[in-house]
């Protein structure tokens, strides 16, 4: 019964942790360039002295959903989305580069071009520094052009480009700050390739329907282990009935 009980508590646990994963989910399901994290069950064989007579469940992030999310226009010059392929590159908080498909960018008090979670978009030299201007365009390939403050509408300066990656999504992974990196710690050249749309962010890949039923099924797998944690604890009582009568 001790076993039954220990095979039960571990399937509740490790439910918790997928609806913890799949409320995230959720959560960011209005976040500009999320991409949703899965996770998947799988059996867990107990290993010690003897055989390896019972099983436990192990929730496992396998990986992300690469799939890219849905464009919607903005007009703001300073919105981009991907288009297609690739990531934008960011500075994170530890002060390493990252990747993201977050586009919502902003240009804060000191002139630093940042993303929609504050982090510094990175250009050709590191984080893209715009002086005082009246207008601002992003090309396709991230060249950033500005009308300086003051200047007439035909002096017109290109102070940075955005860098943009590619690499493959096998080599990536995603970290606990919800940026990618390549799995090896190096970073990837800028790729000419990787195209920008400007005035408009890409939407989360989160499927709302999807995340909501399996939040339903992941209740419901949690009650059943509450239930059979309970049923041990009933067969333990009645146990213990039989050995005083005895």
């Amino acid at each position: 019964m001790d076993r039954m009980l220990y095979v039960a508590m571990s399937g509740a646990k490790e439910t918790l942790l997928a609806q913890a994963n799949n409320s995230s989910n959720l959560a960011n399901v209005n976040t500009a360039g999320f991409m949703e994290d899965l996770n998947q069950f799988r059996s867990m064989p107990v290993f010690g002295q003897g055989y390896p007579t019972r099983v436990y469940a192990l929730d496992e992030r396998p990986d992300i959903n690469f799939h890219k999310g849905s464009l919607e226009a903005t007009g703001n010059p300073l919105d981009v989305a991907v288009d297609g392929k690739g990531y934008l590159a960011v500075q994170a908080l530890d002060g390493t580069e990252a990747y993201t498909r977050r586009g919502d960018l902003k240009v804060d008090a000191n002139g630093i071009v940042t993303n929609g979670e504050g982090l510094p978009v990175l250009g050709n030299g590191g984080p893209i520094a715009l002086p005082p201007f009246e207008k601002i365009a992003i090309a396709a390939d991230g060249t950033i052009t500005i009308q300086p403050e003051g200047a007439t509408p035909e002096a017109l300066a290109i102070v940075d480009r955005i860098k943009l990656v590619d690499p493959p999504a096998a080599d990536l992974r995603k970290g606990e700050d919800g940026l990618m990196r390549l799995k090896d710690g190096a970073n990837p050249p800028a790729d000419a390739r990787t195209r920008l749309v400007s005035g408009s962010l890409e939407s989360s890949n989160v499927n709302v329907a999807d995340a909501l039923v399996n939040m339903i099924e992941l209740s419901r797998k949690f009650e059943f282990q509450v239930k059979m944690m309970k049923t041990a604890q009933d067969l333990d009582a009645a146990t213990a009935k039989l050995m005083r009568l005895g």
